[in-house]
């Protein structure tokens, strides 16, 4: 199961990474496996927890804030973005 994979397949989180000029292999979800973890523990086939997305650009750290939607049948993953945050890099 990869959450980044299936957000990819999205074409609005394909648009909103654009947006955030952060390219597909500067990303990454925070405690992606701890999700996981304790989704056995549930009786649903949908995964809703809020998550943090990591990203870099060339201006620094994008951390978008949200909750995921993860389909475990289908693998199809969808994010809806509640914020962000930019951190910038001092050269």
């Amino acid at each position: 199961m990869n959450i980044r994979e299936s957000l990819l397949n999205g074409k609005s989180f394909i648009e909103l990474m654009k947006e955030f000029s952060v390219n597909a292999e500067d990303i990454k979800i925070q405690d992606e496996e701890t999700l996981f973890k304790v989704f056995p523990n549930y009786h649903r086939d949908v995964l809703q927890e809020n998550i943090c997305i990591e990203g870099r650009n060339e201006e620094g750290v994008v951390n978008l804030f949200g909750t995921l939607h993860y389909n475990l049948l289908n693998e199809l993953a969808v994010f809806e973005m509640q914020g962000f945050e930019k951190i910038s890099q001092v050269c």
